[in-house]
Parts: C-alpha cells; sequence; structure tokens
C-alpha cells in the first residue's frame, strides 16, 4: 500500500494583499519526516474588483503568484487552478508524481443572487491520483446565523450541479475521496456572546461545539451523511479585527464562529458498483487527519486561515508512469541532447504531445525552458498497431534550443488527451558554454536518430530515468526565477489535429477547419518579419503571402471562412482572454471525435493559441 501525505488549507482573504510569508500556514520547512505530496488550498474573497480581475485576467493573481513562489523551491507544481470570481482553488504536486495525476477536470457552481452571481458558491478539482478518484470542493457559502438552511441548500445545489466528463466518476459524490472545505459560514447557536468569549477564553472549547451549526446538520442533514471532520481544538476563526488577534470590536460586535472548516468523505464500498459489481476504482482508501488548526499568526483578513494534514492510504497503486524517459546524466555538448522515450501499449498519443524542458523549481507543467514535440507521425502509427507492442521513440532538441550555462533540469512528457505530464525524469545537468547568439533557428523535431551522431549512444544511462513514487530522491532546489505569465496559459487540448512535424510555434498562415482562427489580410501575412521568414525556409515552406495560399490550397477556402471567430477583432478578444479560450473550447468541442485529419499546417507553441503573428525563435518559450 501507499501512503500519501495530503495538506489541505482555507483561508477566506478578506480582498487583502497577500501576506510576505506564508511558509508556516503550509507547514513548510517543519523537520516532519512526514512531508506533504500534495497541497490543496482553498481561497475566498480575493480582490475581484472590475480592474483588479482585468489584470489577474492577463497576468497570474498575486496570491497564487505567491503560492508558486513558496512552493517551487520545495519542488511542488502546480497541477490545476480555477477561479470563481473571489473563489479560488489551487492544487499542488511534487514533481515526481505528476505522472500518476491524470484526468483532471475542473468545475464551478455560483450560488449568489440565485445562481446569477459568483460571490457564493463553489469550485472543484477532480482528479485520479495512483488510480483512485479524488475530488476538491472549496466553497464559500450564504452568510449569517439565521441563514443555515440556505447554506444547506447551496450545498446541496452545487453537489447536483458539478459534473464531470468520464463514467468513473461523473458526481462530487461518486469520487473515492472528498475533501470539502472552504468559508462555509456556520455559526454557533444559542450561546450568548459574552459566554462564547469566556470559553474561548478559559479554554473550554467543547461547551461550544454541541451549538455549532454544522455539527448539528451533520447529524441531521442527509446530504452530509458520511462527511467527517476532526475535533476543532482551535478558537473560532471569525470574526477578527484586521491586524489584531482580538475579536470584533465593533458595534456590530459579531459572535464568534468556525466559519472555515475542512471535512472529508471516503466513497462506501456499497455506492457506485461498476459492471459485475466491481468497484471501477483500484481499492479502498483509509485516510487518517494528522493536524487540524487555524493559524493566528496571519492578521491580514478578519477571517483565521484553517490547515489539515491527512495521511492517504492507498490499497493498491498505479506506480507505473505511461512514459519513460531515457536521458543521458549530462548534457555538455548539444550533440548529447537526444531523449528517447518509451510509451506504455494503451497509452493514446497526439500529435500535439510534446516534451518540455524544465529547470529544477519549475512552476507548472507550461513553464518551461524550451520543449521539442513528440514525434507521432503516420508510420510510427502503423508499425506500433503491427508490433502490439510498447514503442521506443528518440527526439532531440536543437542547439538554438538548449540553455547556456550550468544548471539542473528535468524533462517532462506533457500528453495533450489527459492535459497532464504523463513522465518525467530525475534531475540532470546540463554544461553548455556560453555563446553569443548568431545562429538561425533549426527544426529540433525533425532530427531523427538517422540523423544522429553514433556517438551519443554510449552516452545515454541504460536505465531509465522516471521514478516511481516513493523512490525519488529529495533535491533542493535552486529556486531559479521564471516566467510569470501562466494567467496566459491556454490549454492545447481542443487543437489535437493535424499531423505537421513543424514545431515553429505559432508560425501557421492558414488553418485547417476545425481550428477556429483570425484572418488576417495577405498584405499583412505578406511581412511577417525576417524570423518567420527563417522558421518559412527551416520548414519547407514559401515566404509571406505564398506560403498562406499554398496552406489555403491544399485546405480549400472553407479552412478559413467557415470558423465563426473568422471575423472577430483579435484587439477585442485580446481584452478577455479567459472569454476568448472559453468561445474557442466551445466552438471546437463537437469536432474533437473528428481525430487527426493530417492537414498540411504548421504547429504551433503548447501555449499560444493559433494565429498568424511573427514566429519566435523555435524552441523558445513563447
Amino acid at each position: 500500500p501507499l501512503s500519501s501525505s495530503i495538506t489541505v488549507v482555507t483561508w477566506n482573504v478578506g480582498t487583502a494583499m497577500p501576506p510576505n510569508d506564508v511558509t508556516s500556514l503550509l507547514h513548510l520547512n517543519t523537520g516532519e519526516t512526514n512531508d506533504a505530496d500534495m497541497i490543496a488550498i482553498g481561497l475566498q474573497e480575493v480582490n475581484s474588483k472590475i480592474n483588479k480581475r482585468l489584470k489577474d485576467a492577463l497576468f497570474t493573481d498575486q496570491w497564487s503568484e505567491l503560492f508558486m513562489d513558496v512552493l517551487s523551491p520545495f519542488h511542488f507544481i502546480l497541477v490545476s487552478t480555477v477561479r470563481m470570481q473571489g473563489v479560488i482553488l489551487l492544487v499542488f504536486a511534487k514533481y515526481y508524481h505528476l505522472p500518476f495525476l491524470q484526468d483532471i477536470q475542473t468545475d464551478c457552481t455560483r450560488t449568489g443572487l440565485g445562481g446569477y452571481w459568483g460571490n457564493k458558491g463553489g469550485v472543484s478539482v477532480r482528479l485520479s491520483i495512483f488510480g483512485h478518484m479524488v475530488c476538491f470542493l472549496n466553497c464559500h457559502l450564504p452568510a449569517h446565523l439565521e441563514k443555515a438552511e440556505q447554506r444547506k441548500e447551496d450545498f446541496a445545489t452545487i453537489l447536483q450541479m458539478q459534473q464531470f466528463e468520464g463514467h468513473a466518476a461523473s458526481g462530487i459524490l461518486d469520487h473515492d475521496l472528498v475533501f470539502w472545505f472552504g468559508d462555509l459560514n456556520f455559526r454557533i447557536e444559542s450561546l450568548d456572546i459574552r459566554f462564547v468569549k469566556y470559553a474561548i477564553d478559559s479554554n473550554i472549547l467543547s461547551q461550544l461545539w454541541e451549538k455549532d451549526q454544522l455539527n448539528i446538520a451533520k447529524n441531521t442533514w442527509p446530504v452530509l451523511s458520511g462527511f467527517q471532520e476532526g475535533p476543532l481544538n482551535f478558537p473560532p476563526t471569525f470574526k477578527f479585527d484586521v491586524g489584531t488577534n482580538k475579536y470584533d470590536s465593533s458595534a456590530k460586535k459579531r459572535k464568534p464562529a468556525w466559519t472555515d472548516r475542512i471535512l472529508w468523505k471516503i466513497k462506501s464500498p456499497s455506492v457506485g458498483l461498476g459492471v459485475g459489481g466491481r468497484r471501477p476504482s483500484r481499492g479502498i482508501l483509509s485516510v487518517s487527519q494528522l493536524c487540524y488548526r487555524s493559524h493566528m499568526e496571519y492578521t491580514v483578513s478578519d477571517h483565521k486561515p484553517v490547515a489539515a494534514i491527512f495521511a492517504v492510504q492507498f490499497a493498491s497503486k498505479v506506480d507505473k508512469p505511461q512514459v519513460d524517459i531515457y536521458v543521458a546524466d549530462e548534457w555538455s555538448r548539444p550533440e548529447q541532447a537526444v531523449v528517447r522515450y518509451k510509451v506504455a501499449a494503451g497509452f493514446h498519443r497526439s500529435s500535439w504531445d510534446w516534451i518540455g524542458l524544465y529547470r529544477v523549481g519549475f512552476r507548472h507543467p507550461k513553464d518551461y525552458v524550451s520543449y521539442v514535440w513528440a514525434r507521432s507521425d503516420d508510420g510510427e502509427r502503423c508499425l506500433e498497431k503491427q508490433l502490439s507492442a510498447v514503442s521506443r521513440l528518440q527526439v532531440m532538441f536543437s542547439e538554438e534550443a538548449l540553455p547556456k550555462g550550468k544548471g539542473e533540469y528535468i524533462l517532462g512528457y506533457y500528453s495533450n488527451t489527459s492535459s497532464s505530464i504523463a513522465g518525467v525524469t530525475e534531475p540532470f545537468q546540463i554544461s553548455l558554454p556560453r555563446s553569443e547568439e548568431g545562429s538561425s533557428p533549426t527544426d529540433s523535431s525533425g532530427s531523427s536518430s538517422e540523423e544522429e551522431d553514433d556517438s551519443t549512444l554510449v552516452l545515454l544511462a541504460p536505465k531509465s530515468r522516471s521514478p516511481s513514487p516513493g523512490k525519488m530522491k529529495r533535491h533542493r532546489s535552486r529556486s531559479p526565477s521564471l516566467a510569470k505569465f501562466q494567467g496566459l496559459i491556454l490549454r492545447p487540448s481542443s487543437w489535437d489535429r493535424g499531423t505537421s512535424r513543424s514545431p515553429s510555434p505559432q508560425s501557421r498562415r492558414g488553418l485547417p477547419r476545425d481550428i477556429p482562427t483570425i484572418h488576417l489580410p495577405q498584405e499583412e501575412l505578406g511581412g511577417c518579419g525576417a524570423k518567420a521568414k527563417e522558421l518559412g525556409r527551416a520548414a519547407d515552406s514559401h515566404e509571406g503571402s505564398s506560403f498562406y495560399q499554398t496552406v489555403q490550397e491544399q485546405c480549400g477556402p472553407q479552412c478559413i471562412s467557415e470558423s465563426p471567430l473568422t471575423r472577430a477583432d483579435p484587439r477585442n478578444l485580446g481584452m478577455l482572454p479567459a472569454l476568448r479560450l472559453e468561445m474557442i473550447d466551445q466552438a471546437m468541442s463537437q469536432q474533437r471525435e473528428s481525430g487527426d485529419q493530417g492537414y498540411s499546417c504548421q504547429r504551433m507553441s503548447p501555449t499560444t493559441p493559433p494565429d498568424c503573428s511573427t514566429s519566435p525563435k523555435e524552441g523558445s518559450s513563447p
């Protein structure tokens, strides 16, 4: 059995700016031997005024930036995040666990103003962890003592409305394990405020437990059946004077309450049996709570944050990554930048899969230094079907795509189908001399094993560098300064089309009909600049508008004209990138089943939408 440590944090931040340090809140640097494997952070009342939301749409919000900055030196990677106005949920995991986190989906439900406003409601991230379905649900429920029934109705609405794709766990309560947390806003009934404060000061909190609305509801509300919570051995977390540890001294003098809570629920073995009466998951879970406490040292909000640490025991585990990556222990010459990888049988490869090169201490899967497209042409697919075995493939990073100087790096195989990393390596060294950039970009994905220098084969390590969970060596991070434009990340899952092998990002001039595009006039395309011409020559394409005409002839005029976004003003789309992403996903959702069509089109960057702008250097971060 595999035991994993999961930390859950909830904090109503009251529109405040982030504090300087959250290390103690996340239980880092504690010297504990049982380090966390995953961390889920639920925030409520993040500043969501219109000017702030527009800024956060263009750049990552300050709270997310803070947690990524603090956690990346400890090898935590942002697995997924979802935001609904002021309600944010972030899920982090150690980088060597990423290949075992699959089927990642998010959802959100508004309950404010009858379901039209997102100041109240719930956001969730669900995923498969070592083959077990787990859901994290962050909620902000209605306030005030007399709204207990409204809180029950809103929670039931959230459970009913949130649905996920796939048959393993379509609803929240269908998951093997559910963590429910947030500002649930339950209050203390009946007792006078003076007695409540006396019980707090005298540390006789148990006398308040039986009057806590959530404790009462757990025994009387069917919707809460099976949810568990640890003892409330910490003082009520609401409401404090901002900047102090003193309870509300304003004219309202609100009664202290445990509004901020963390609960969990294990799916009953008799619920949700699969075909033949068998459970679809891979075994029964056991959960024990190791810690449940508030953090009085944080005073930026009128709420105190609450953290809980869980030891989750998996009865069985998936400990074999879908992609094993083989790489030399050190790259000291450009010709050593050869990556071999072995894909497990049954793994669905896509033309949009790619292998990223990351610095140790990277923050999220798109935070790569450079990348190369994974090879997935038709010939290889036919060979795989004939052999009916695992495939061993090889790609090579071009010299221009490699970082200069010395440092520790990690390789990761990003699966477009699952929108997650399917394989990673242990850290290895890159030691390349610094030199002036003078050479033109080349097509790294065009490099093949036939063109490889035979001397590099000797330098490849004989063993796989893809670690299994629990066998990973601890490495300290260099905590490099990385790009801070994660807010602009667009998921490439909707662009799984085409079989062109060119890795040149953003070099499309025309696109197949199932990929919405913005049609620029040919006179603009003809003057895209020197970089576009260089990439055009590298891809054996024509320059300027002639290349656009070639693609248009191959795809047909309907490739451009049928798109619902063809006539969209790119300046207007740029103002609301979140809306743009949603529209693209909606426009293509009905065409995903068509599969790869083999259009002769240039590739785009894994982090950028298709457009006709000037192409950046191949292999560089877009």
